[in-house]
């Protein structure tokens, strides 16, 4: 599931995620962090539990933490 508002990303991170199992949850998770401050694409894909997260500016881990715990996941670390 890939999410784009348009902008360039000066940064791509990417993370584990526990817990997805389908496209919804990749949806839930993707939603949870484009909401973040300067995220402008999320890619999720729940087989491999990857997140991959572009974004203007290095992102604050605790807050992408918190989005996936939020989203009803559990966030593993970085990938």
């Amino acid at each position: 599931m890939s999410t784009s508002a348009g902008f360039t990303a000066a940064f791509t991170t990417a993370f584990t995620v526990a817990g997805m199992s389908c496209g919804h949850c990749e949806r839930t998770v993707s939603a949870g962090l484009a909401a973040l401050p300067g995220v402008t694409d999320v890619s999720a894909d729940a087989p491999s539990g990857r997140v991959t997260v572009a974004s203007a500016q290095p992102l604050d881990e605790e807050a992408v933490r918190g989005a996936v715990d939020d989203a009803g996941f559990t966030f593993v670390g970085r990938a």
